[in-house]
């Protein structure tokens, strides 16, 4: 058997497939990048493993981030799904929630059910809150199910019984009986997904679950066994929805963790970054192909919350705040009653922009960049990948011609609306949520994100731009320095001042051994466990919760002055002395890797980092400008835009009236002249 020698990262995106590999004797990073291959994902992993391990047999560790469950849930591709529920109470997942978040649209619409109606069963059974059986479970009920499943071939189901968070006997007894007469059949236990009260986010949840759960089987067990034809004979791990990884094992048992797999690993690399280089608050906007996702880094920590929505459907399961649009290099420009429109539709991988040569034939974010030489046609992938400028002109001065503009105001006015439209995005995780950005630094990563930096940060009125080493390969560089990960909770409904400290210290008790048995599985040594302690807490009479962070004294005083403070925080004010409630007890078990990462080096070789020299146009006025390459710019160099700065996985532009300067980590840091 070969010597471990790498641990490797793959981060499937809609445009490409990145890789990180490390060194792990001198923790030293390179890269890799590959076309995505949707129709199948695993190709393009293998594809990219191939290319960048001479011998796959010296992997050592290996962290995937999918796309897979969230792809099947957005296209509507899942297994179908049978619902079973407490007789009686059947009608609940169909009524949902009463409450509408537009008001004002006349045209609203309930968000479309995974399950319908008629997929919904009832069977006899009755747990009381306190655990008292009122009615067991009739065994009787369950053969016009088991019948109906095996006629029409249905390939999960969910079972979410009342008040099973706390009492689940009788959900584990109903997945008994399903599996002893179909053992083929995938079961999901809301219990085991959502521990918690809220029958109808408990059951959406679990039918989430239930639906992506065959695909994601079908997928980690197709990707692992062409590995191991590979050579490889590490365990693969799968980027968690937390900011944290799980074997594939595990991530077959529970497939909603991986819902928000790719897009969480740039967080986890801002998490790690904003230490390295002291800015505790972070706005991190990762831009690729197809897609925009934005998040915050908050006094060095993610911003994690422990329930969402997806589409209007109500997922209860920790995942980092990401909010997602569609806007990326592949965005579409098209014309709507006279006006330009920029995205949401994407030229995505295939055939992509027009200047890939593959067919494409209406213009793009990217061909408006190759237009005004903000691109060459060598940049990208270090011109291992040619992009056609003509192609790029013929789209461009087609649409130009249908608007009535002359060709360079049309490209720059694509860039313009995509760059309002990723602007009104971070206005909806900052302004709207009472934060102001100005607070924060802006950390741009993904293919396209560092071309789109600087004008994203002068419409937050954002001082500095921060864009990182090989940005395009950013996210699948964070997977590499998270912790195997996993989430457990206990419903505790009472009064802060109700409360026995001991007994709050023997519930989580119980969830920090539950943790560290869940490690044991994942073969995580005792010296390896840390568990982080919180609690969702309230004033009451609210609905909503804020999560605190707890300490392992249990002083309530310290408990309840640290939720005013984080009440605070998140919504401008706080009423101190008013009442205050638990809802849920968490437990965070982590699993520390400790794997060592340099990170990326300024090549030793001595080049001059001017490359080329382009007329690049920046408001409607051709420039000359110098093309530098970035692994040979030295640590601390300093540039006056404009500039724009080449490396094998992004270019980052730097308009005229700013600043670069490359700082000791490599990254590099814009700012505006006058702002210094």
């Amino acid at each position: 058997m070969s010597q471990s020698c790498y641990s490797l990262s793959a981060d499937i995106g809609g445009t490409f497939t990145d890789f990180v590999a490390i060194e792990e004797t001198s923790g030293l990073a390179f890269t890799g990048k590959v076309l995505s291959t949707p129709a199948n994902q695993a190709i393009a992993v293998l594809e990219g493993i191939r290319q960048l391990i001479p011998d796959p047999s010296e992997i050592g560790f290996i962290v995937h981030g999918t796309t897979v469950g969230l792809n099947a849930f957005l296209e509507r591709k899942g297994a179908r799904v049978l619902l079973i529920t407490t007789a009686g109470v059947s009608d609940y997942y169909t009524i949902a929630r009463g409450d509408r978040t537009d008001l004002y649209k006349l045209q609203y619409h309930k968000p479309q059910r995974l399950v319908p109606r008629h997929d919904v069963h009832e069977v006899r059974e009755r747990i009381k809150w306190d655990g008292t059986v009122i009615e067991p479970l009739h065994l009787e009920d369950f053969q016009p199910i088991i019948e109906k499943i095996k006629r029409e071939n249905i390939q999960a189901v969910a079972i979410c019984f009342l008040h099973a968070y706390a009492y689940p006997q009788h959900e584990l007894q109903a997945r008994e009986i399903l599996m002893k007469a179909l053992p083929e059949i995938s079961v999901t236990l809301s219990h085991e997904v959502a521990r918690e009260w809220r029958e109808y986010e408990r059951a959406s949840t679990a039918i989430m679950n239930a639906y992506i759960a065959p695909g994601i089987e079908r997928y980690l067990s197709s990707l692992e066994r062409e590995m191991k034809g590979l050579g490889v004979t590490s365990t693969l791990y799968v980027m968690q929805s937390s900011g944290g990884i799980m074997t594939a094992e595990s991530a077959r048992k529970q497939p909603i963790r991986t819902l928000l797999s790719g897009p969480v690993g740039g967080t986890i690399g801002g998490v790690v970054l904003s230490k390295w280089i002291n800015r505790p608050n972070l706005l991190c906007v990762d831009m690729g192909g197809t897609s925009f996702d934005m998040s915050l880094v908050i006094n060095h920590q993610p911003n994690v919350s422990t329930v969402t929505s997806l589409e209007g459907l109500p997922l209860l399961t920790p995942i980092v705040d990401i909010h997602t649009i569609g806007a990326g290099g592949g965005s579409l420009a098209w014309i709507e009653a006279g006006g330009l429109r920029v995205g949401p539709q994407s030229a995505g991988a295939d055939p992509g922009p027009a200047c890939y040569g593959r067919g494409g034939n209406q213009p793009t974010v990217t061909d408006a960049h190759l237009s005004l030489n903000r691109i060459g046609t060598n940049s990208l992938l270090s011109g291992r990948m040619t992009l056609d400028g003509e192609a790029a002109s013929r789209v461009i001065h087609d649409l130009a011609n249908k608007m009535g503009l002359d060709d360079v105001a049309l490209a720059e006015g694509i860039l313009s609306i995509i760059n309002a439209k990723m602007a009104d995005g971070i206005r909806t995780i900052t302004i709207a949520q009472g934060i102001d950005p100005r607070d924060f630094s802006l950390l741009a990563f993904g293919g396209a994100g560092p071309m789109h930096a600087v004008w994203l940060a002068e419409e937050l009125g954002i001082r500095e731009t921060i864009i990182p080493f090989s940005p395009g390969t950013f996210s699948a560089s964070g997977m590499l320095q998270t912790d195997i990960r996993h989430d457990f909770s206990h419903s505790y409904y009472r009064l802060l001042t109700k409360v026995d400290p001991q007994d709050m210290a023997n519930v989580y008790a119980r969830l920090i051994e539950e943790g560290r048995e869940a490690l044991k599985e994942e073969s995580v040594p005792p010296e390896d466990m840390h568990f982080e302690l919180s609690s969702d807490m309230r004033y009451q009479g609210q609905e909503y919760s804020i999560n605190v962070r707890i300490g392992k004294d249990f002083k309530l005083s310290e408990i309840e002055k640290a939720f005013h403070e984080a009440y605070r925080v998140r919504y401008g004010h706080a009423t101190p002395g008013a009442p205050v409630e638990f809802v849920t007890l968490r437990v965070a078990a982590f699993g520390l890797t400790k794997r060592k990462f340099i990170g990326y080096r300024t090549s030793t070789d001595r080049h001059d980092p001017l490359i080329d020299t382009r007329r690049v146009i920046f408001d409607g006025c051709a420039y000359s400008t110098p093309i530098l390459r970035r692994e040979w710019i030295p640590l601390g160099s300093v540039y006056a835009g404009p500039v724009v700065i080449e490396e094998d996985s992004a270019t980052t532009i730097v308009p005229p009236g700013y600043e670069s300067m490359i700082d000791q980590f490599g990254n590099i840091i814009i700012v505006r002249k006058e702002a210094k």
